[in-house]
C-alpha cells in the first residue's frame, strides 16, 4: 500500500544543461503515456541570475508520437496552471508541478523565457503514474 515506487516511472523531459544566456526555448522530450494512466511534470530551477525574467510553461498534447497537430493542453485537462507552473528570475531552487488529465498519448512541454540576459538553469522530469504494469523496474526504463 505504500508502495509508490513500483508504480511510477520517471522519465527525463529537459536535462539539467549549461545556462541559456538569452529567451531561446527549451522544448522537452516527448512524453508517451502508454500504460500509465498519469503523467505529472517537476520542474526544478537552479539559479536565475537575471533580475527581471520570466520563465512560461506551455504542455501541448498529441495523439501522434512525433507530436504532428499538437494543440495547447485545454486548462480543464491540466491538474494545476499553467501560470502556477512557470516561474521568475525570484524562484532559484525551486520546485514546481503541473500534472496533464487528458486523454491524449503523448504530451510535451516547453519553457519559455522573456526578458532573459543572465543564466537560466532548469531540468525536467516527467512521473508517469498508475502504472497498468507492476512493480515498474528500477532502474527506471
Amino acid at each position: 500500500m505504500r508502495d509508490q515506487s513500483s508504480r511510477i516511472n520517471p522519465v527525463m523531459v529537459m536535462p539539467p544543461i549549461a545556462a541559456i544566456t538569452d529567451n531561446t526555448a527549451r522544448v522537452g522530450s516527448i512524453i508517451d503515456r502508454k500504460n500509465f494512466e498519469s503523467v505529472t511534470y517537476l520542474i526544478l530551477t537552479g539559479t536565475l541570475t537575471d533580475a527581471d525574467a520570466t520563465f512560461a510553461v506551455l504542455l501541448e498534447e498529441s495523439d501522434a508520437s512525433d507530436m504532428t497537430g499538437a494543440t495547447t493542453v485545454a486548462a480543464a485537462d491540466l491538474i494545476g496552471t499553467a501560470a502556477l507552473a512557470g516561474f521568475t528570475f525570484a524562484n532559484d531552487n525551486v520546485c514546481r508541478k503541473i500534472g496533464y488529465a487528458g486523454n491524449r498519448r503523448y504530451t510535451r512541454m516547453t519553457i519559455t523565457p522573456s526578458a532573459n540576459t543572465g543564466n537560466f538553469f532548469v531540468a525536467v522530469t516527467a512521473i508517469l503514474g498508475h502504472a497498468q504494469l507492476r512493480p515498474q523496474p528500477n532502474p527506471p526504463v
